[in-house]
């Protein structure tokens, strides 16, 4: 039950958004482009991240590049 204690995992990596243009969901209300956020689990498709509302969530990997330039 990984998902009960994420906000308090320690930090995978720190991703930074590079768009909210989503087909299916709308995503510009939790992500900002521009912005670096920590990565608290990763699977093949997905960062789970926390997001602008301050809860963790799961987000396609293409929103994202790896870095925090």
């Amino acid at each position: 039950m990984i998902h009960l204690n994420w906000q308090d995992r320690q930090t995978v990596k720190r991703v930074k958004c590079v768009h909210t243009d989503a087909n299916k969901y709308i995503v510009n209300r939790v992500l900002t482009p521009g912005k670096v956020y920590d990565v608290k689990n990763e699977t093949e498709e997905f960062y789970f991240i926390i997001d602008n509302s301050g809860k963790v969530g799961g987000y396609y990997k293409d929103y994202f590049t790896e870095g925090n330039e």
